[in-house]
Protein backbone atom coordinates (compact mmCIF):
# COMPACT_ATOMS: atom_id res chain seq x y z
CA UNK A 1 0.00 0.00 0.00
CA UNK A 2 1.09 3.59 -0.50
CA UNK A 3 3.18 4.81 2.37
CA UNK A 4 1.09 7.66 3.77
CA UNK A 5 -2.53 6.59 3.26
CA UNK A 6 -4.29 3.30 4.00
CA UNK A 7 -6.59 3.96 1.05
CA UNK A 8 -4.13 4.27 -1.84
CA UNK A 9 -1.72 1.93 -3.60
CA UNK A 10 1.24 2.86 -5.77
CA UNK A 11 2.01 1.69 -9.29
CA UNK A 12 4.73 -0.72 -8.16
CA UNK A 13 2.29 -2.47 -5.82
CA UNK A 14 -0.30 -2.87 -8.55
CA UNK A 15 2.07 -3.92 -11.32
CA UNK A 16 3.44 -6.71 -9.14
CA UNK A 17 -0.11 -8.07 -8.77
CA UNK A 18 -1.43 -7.77 -12.32
CA UNK A 19 -3.35 -10.91 -13.20
CA UNK A 20 -3.55 -12.22 -9.65
CA UNK A 21 -6.87 -13.81 -8.65
CA UNK A 22 -8.95 -11.58 -6.40
CA UNK A 23 -7.38 -8.34 -7.66
CA UNK A 24 -9.93 -6.28 -9.57
CA UNK A 25 -8.87 -3.13 -11.43
CA UNK A 26 -11.46 -0.47 -12.17
CA UNK A 27 -11.11 2.51 -14.51
CA UNK A 28 -13.46 5.10 -12.98
CA UNK A 29 -12.38 8.04 -15.10
CA UNK A 30 -14.88 10.87 -15.53
CA UNK A 31 -14.31 14.40 -16.73
CA UNK A 32 -15.97 17.80 -16.69
CA UNK A 33 -16.89 19.14 -20.15
CA UNK A 34 -14.20 21.81 -19.84
CA UNK A 35 -11.53 19.10 -19.55
CA UNK A 36 -12.38 17.91 -23.08
CA UNK A 37 -11.51 14.30 -22.36
CA UNK A 38 -13.55 11.23 -23.32
CA UNK A 39 -13.30 8.76 -20.44
CA UNK A 40 -14.75 5.74 -22.22
CA UNK A 41 -12.90 6.49 -25.45
CA UNK A 42 -9.60 6.72 -23.60
CA UNK A 43 -10.33 3.44 -21.80
CA UNK A 44 -11.08 1.67 -25.09
CA UNK A 45 -7.86 3.00 -26.58
CA UNK A 46 -5.66 2.00 -23.65
CA UNK A 47 -6.12 0.80 -20.07
CA UNK A 48 -4.29 -1.15 -17.41
CA UNK A 49 -4.41 -4.86 -18.33
CA UNK A 50 -7.48 -6.48 -16.82
CA UNK A 51 -9.24 -3.21 -15.96
CA UNK A 52 -12.99 -2.82 -16.39
CA UNK A 53 -14.70 0.51 -17.11
CA UNK A 54 -16.88 1.96 -14.34
CA UNK A 55 -19.22 4.46 -16.00
CA UNK A 56 -19.84 7.18 -13.41
CA UNK A 57 -22.84 8.47 -15.36
CA UNK A 58 -24.44 5.04 -15.66
CA UNK A 59 -23.85 3.94 -12.05
CA UNK A 60 -26.48 6.33 -10.76
CA UNK A 61 -30.15 6.62 -9.91
CA UNK A 62 -31.93 6.78 -13.26
CA UNK A 63 -35.07 8.13 -11.60
CA UNK A 64 -33.28 11.20 -10.24
CA UNK A 65 -33.14 14.47 -12.14
CA UNK A 66 -29.69 15.05 -10.65
CA UNK A 67 -26.43 13.73 -12.13
CA UNK A 68 -24.45 10.96 -10.44
CA UNK A 69 -26.99 10.32 -7.69
CA UNK A 70 -26.11 7.19 -5.74
CA UNK A 71 -28.13 4.23 -7.08
CA UNK A 72 -30.04 1.87 -4.86
CA UNK A 73 -27.98 -0.96 -3.33
CA UNK A 74 -29.79 -3.39 -5.63
CA UNK A 75 -28.97 -1.40 -8.77
CA UNK A 76 -25.37 -0.88 -7.70
CA UNK A 77 -24.97 -4.59 -7.00
CA UNK A 78 -26.46 -5.48 -10.37
CA UNK A 79 -24.18 -3.08 -12.24
CA UNK A 80 -20.90 -4.07 -10.62
CA UNK A 81 -21.88 -7.73 -10.72
CA UNK A 82 -22.09 -7.48 -14.51
CA UNK A 83 -18.52 -6.14 -14.41
CA UNK A 84 -17.43 -9.29 -12.57
CA UNK A 85 -16.68 -7.42 -9.34
CA UNK A 86 -17.19 -9.31 -6.09
CA UNK A 87 -17.47 -7.72 -2.66
CA UNK A 88 -14.71 -10.11 -1.61
CA UNK A 89 -12.23 -8.76 -4.18
CA UNK A 90 -9.38 -6.36 -3.51
CA UNK A 91 -10.45 -3.48 -5.74
CA UNK A 92 -8.06 -0.88 -7.15
CA UNK A 93 -9.73 2.14 -8.71
CA UNK A 94 -8.03 4.66 -10.97
CA UNK A 95 -8.79 7.66 -13.14
CA UNK A 96 -6.74 9.59 -15.69
CA UNK A 97 -5.11 12.37 -13.65
CA UNK A 98 -4.90 10.34 -10.46
CA UNK A 99 -7.05 11.99 -7.83
CA UNK A 100 -10.19 13.35 -9.43
CA UNK A 101 -13.05 10.93 -10.05
CA UNK A 102 -11.55 7.67 -8.74
CA UNK A 103 -12.32 8.59 -5.10
CA UNK A 104 -16.02 8.74 -6.02
CA UNK A 105 -15.98 5.08 -7.05
CA UNK A 106 -13.87 4.31 -3.94
CA UNK A 107 -16.53 5.97 -1.80
CA UNK A 108 -19.39 4.19 -3.57
CA UNK A 109 -17.85 0.79 -2.97
CA UNK A 110 -17.23 1.66 0.68
CA UNK A 111 -20.74 2.96 1.25
CA UNK A 112 -21.99 -0.31 -0.27
CA UNK A 113 -20.00 -2.33 2.25
CA UNK A 114 -16.64 -3.00 0.55
CA UNK A 115 -13.54 -1.94 2.46
CA UNK A 116 -10.77 -3.66 0.49
CA UNK A 117 -10.88 -0.86 -2.07
CA UNK A 118 -8.04 1.53 -2.94
CA UNK A 119 -7.20 4.39 -5.28
CA UNK A 120 -4.16 4.16 -7.56
CA UNK A 121 -1.78 7.02 -6.77
CA UNK A 122 -0.71 8.83 -9.91
CA UNK A 123 -3.61 7.53 -11.97
CA UNK A 124 -3.44 6.17 -15.48
CA UNK A 125 -1.58 9.22 -16.76
CA UNK A 126 1.22 8.50 -14.28
CA UNK A 127 1.08 4.79 -15.06
CA UNK A 128 1.63 5.44 -18.77
CA UNK A 129 4.30 8.09 -18.18
CA UNK A 130 6.40 5.58 -16.25
CA UNK A 131 6.26 3.08 -19.10
CA UNK A 132 4.08 0.48 -17.42
CA UNK A 133 2.01 -2.03 -19.39
CA UNK A 134 -1.19 -0.91 -21.11
CA UNK A 135 -3.54 -2.65 -23.52
CA UNK A 136 -6.50 -1.99 -25.78
CA UNK A 137 -7.66 -5.61 -25.45
CA UNK A 138 -11.20 -6.12 -24.26
CA UNK A 139 -11.16 -7.35 -20.69
CA UNK A 140 -12.83 -10.73 -20.31
CA UNK A 141 -15.56 -10.50 -17.70
CA UNK A 142 -17.17 -13.32 -15.73
CA UNK A 143 -20.34 -11.80 -14.20
CA UNK A 144 -20.89 -12.57 -10.55
CA UNK A 145 -23.22 -11.78 -7.67
CA UNK A 146 -22.27 -8.70 -5.67
CA UNK A 147 -23.67 -8.45 -2.16
CA UNK A 148 -24.19 -4.81 -1.14
CA UNK A 149 -24.48 -3.72 2.48
CA UNK A 150 -25.51 -0.08 2.21
CA UNK A 151 -24.45 2.33 4.98
CA UNK A 152 -27.06 5.07 4.68
CA UNK A 153 -25.47 7.04 7.51
CA UNK A 154 -22.57 8.03 5.23
CA UNK A 155 -24.86 9.96 2.86
CA UNK A 156 -26.33 13.40 3.55
CA UNK A 157 -29.69 14.39 2.06
CA UNK A 158 -31.13 17.78 1.12
CA UNK A 159 -33.13 17.77 4.36
CA UNK A 160 -29.93 17.08 6.29
CA UNK A 161 -28.19 19.97 4.57
CA UNK A 162 -31.01 22.41 5.23
CA UNK A 163 -30.75 21.55 8.92
CA UNK A 164 -26.95 21.71 8.95
CA UNK A 165 -26.87 25.13 7.31
CA UNK A 166 -29.38 26.40 9.86
CA UNK A 167 -27.96 24.78 13.01
CA UNK A 168 -24.26 24.50 12.05
CA UNK A 169 -24.25 21.06 13.67
CA UNK A 170 -21.70 19.92 11.09
CA UNK A 171 -19.03 21.60 9.00
CA UNK A 172 -19.30 21.67 5.20
CA UNK A 173 -16.26 21.19 2.93
CA UNK A 174 -16.81 22.15 -0.72
CA UNK A 175 -14.47 20.65 -3.35
CA UNK A 176 -15.29 23.05 -6.19
CA UNK A 177 -12.78 25.57 -7.44
CA UNK A 178 -12.40 28.90 -5.69
CA UNK A 179 -14.21 30.87 -8.40
CA UNK A 180 -17.32 28.70 -8.36
CA UNK A 181 -17.30 28.63 -4.56
CA UNK A 182 -17.05 32.42 -4.33
CA UNK A 183 -19.68 32.92 -7.03
CA UNK A 184 -17.32 34.79 -9.36
CA UNK A 185 -17.44 32.03 -11.99
CA UNK A 186 -20.68 30.67 -13.46
CA UNK A 187 -21.77 27.11 -12.79
CA UNK A 188 -21.36 24.74 -15.74
CA UNK A 189 -24.98 23.57 -15.47
CA UNK A 190 -27.81 25.79 -16.63
CA UNK A 191 -30.23 27.01 -13.98
CA UNK A 192 -27.80 26.56 -11.08
CA UNK A 193 -26.97 29.66 -9.06
CA UNK A 194 -23.39 30.61 -8.22
CA UNK A 195 -21.94 30.65 -4.71
CA UNK A 196 -21.93 28.23 -1.79
CA UNK A 197 -23.90 27.06 1.21
CA UNK A 198 -23.66 29.54 4.10
CA UNK A 199 -20.89 28.47 6.47
CA UNK A 200 -19.20 26.14 3.97
CA UNK A 201 -15.43 26.04 3.66
CA UNK A 202 -13.60 25.71 0.35
CA UNK A 203 -11.20 22.78 -0.13
CA UNK A 204 -10.69 22.59 -3.92
CA UNK A 205 -10.02 19.05 -5.05
CA UNK A 206 -6.94 20.28 -6.92
CA UNK A 207 -5.11 21.17 -3.69
CA UNK A 208 -5.28 17.64 -2.25
CA UNK A 209 -2.77 16.07 -4.63
CA UNK A 210 0.39 16.72 -6.61
CA UNK A 211 1.21 14.91 -9.84
CA UNK A 212 -1.89 12.80 -9.30
CA UNK A 213 -0.71 11.59 -5.89
CA UNK A 214 -2.48 12.24 -2.63
CA UNK A 215 -0.53 14.65 -0.44
CA UNK A 216 1.18 13.41 2.75
CA UNK A 217 -0.89 13.50 5.91
CA UNK A 218 0.88 16.52 7.38
CA UNK A 219 0.11 18.62 4.32
CA UNK A 220 -3.49 17.44 4.18
CA UNK A 221 -3.94 18.47 7.79
CA UNK A 222 -2.50 21.91 7.02
CA UNK A 223 -4.91 22.33 4.11
CA UNK A 224 -7.97 21.42 6.15
CA UNK A 225 -6.98 23.57 9.09
CA UNK A 226 -6.06 26.42 6.74
CA UNK A 227 -9.55 26.21 5.25
CA UNK A 228 -11.02 26.67 8.72
CA UNK A 229 -12.08 23.10 9.39
CA UNK A 230 -11.85 21.54 12.85
CA UNK A 231 -10.93 17.88 12.34
CA UNK A 232 -12.30 16.96 15.74
CA UNK A 233 -15.84 17.81 14.56
CA UNK A 234 -18.23 16.34 11.96
CA UNK A 235 -17.80 17.23 8.28
CA UNK A 236 -20.09 16.92 5.27
CA UNK A 237 -18.35 16.94 1.90
CA UNK A 238 -19.88 18.52 -1.19
CA UNK A 239 -18.93 19.61 -4.72
CA UNK A 240 -20.74 20.19 -8.01
CA UNK A 241 -22.48 16.85 -8.47
CA UNK A 242 -21.09 14.53 -5.80
CA UNK A 243 -17.99 13.28 -7.63
CA UNK A 244 -15.01 15.26 -6.35
CA UNK A 245 -16.53 15.59 -2.87
CA UNK A 246 -15.35 12.01 -2.38
CA UNK A 247 -11.73 13.15 -2.77
CA UNK A 248 -12.19 15.24 0.36
CA UNK A 249 -13.78 12.23 2.04
CA UNK A 250 -10.77 10.07 1.21
CA UNK A 251 -8.38 12.74 2.48
CA UNK A 252 -10.36 13.06 5.72
CA UNK A 253 -10.40 9.31 6.23
CA UNK A 254 -6.65 9.22 5.59
CA UNK A 255 -6.27 11.54 8.58
CA UNK A 256 -8.43 9.26 10.71
CA UNK A 257 -11.51 11.49 10.46
CA UNK A 258 -14.46 9.10 10.27
CA UNK A 259 -17.33 11.38 11.34
CA UNK A 260 -18.08 12.49 7.81
CA UNK A 261 -20.83 12.22 5.23
CA UNK A 262 -21.09 13.09 1.55
CA UNK A 263 -23.88 15.33 0.26
CA UNK A 264 -24.86 13.39 -2.83
CA UNK A 265 -27.00 16.10 -4.44
CA UNK A 266 -24.23 18.63 -3.86
CA UNK A 267 -24.32 22.08 -5.45
CA UNK A 268 -26.36 20.98 -8.48
CA UNK A 269 -29.24 20.25 -6.13
CA UNK A 270 -28.71 23.09 -3.64
CA UNK A 271 -27.92 25.80 -6.18
CA UNK A 272 -30.70 24.63 -8.48
CA UNK A 273 -33.42 25.33 -5.94
CA UNK A 274 -35.06 28.72 -5.44
CA UNK A 275 -35.52 28.51 -1.67
CA UNK A 276 -32.05 27.49 -0.47
CA UNK A 277 -29.77 30.19 0.99
CA UNK A 278 -26.67 31.00 -1.04
CA UNK A 279 -23.57 32.88 0.09
CA UNK A 280 -20.88 34.42 -2.12
CA UNK A 281 -17.30 35.50 -1.49
CA UNK A 282 -14.42 33.51 -0.08
CA UNK A 283 -16.12 32.83 3.27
Amino acid sequence: MAEDSPFTVDADWLQERLGEPGITIVDASWYLPAQKRDARGEYEAAHIPGAVFFDQDAVSDGASNLPHTLPSPQDFARFVGTLGISADDTIVVYDGPGFFSAPRAWWMFRVMGVFQVYVLDGGFDGWKASGRPVTADITKIAPCIFHAEFDEARVASLADMRRIVETKESQIADARGAGRFAGTEPEPRAGVRSGHMPGARNVPVSVLSENGQLLPKARLREIFEGAGLDLSKPVVTSCGSGVTAAAITLALETLGHTDNRLYDGSWTEWGGLADTPVATGKD
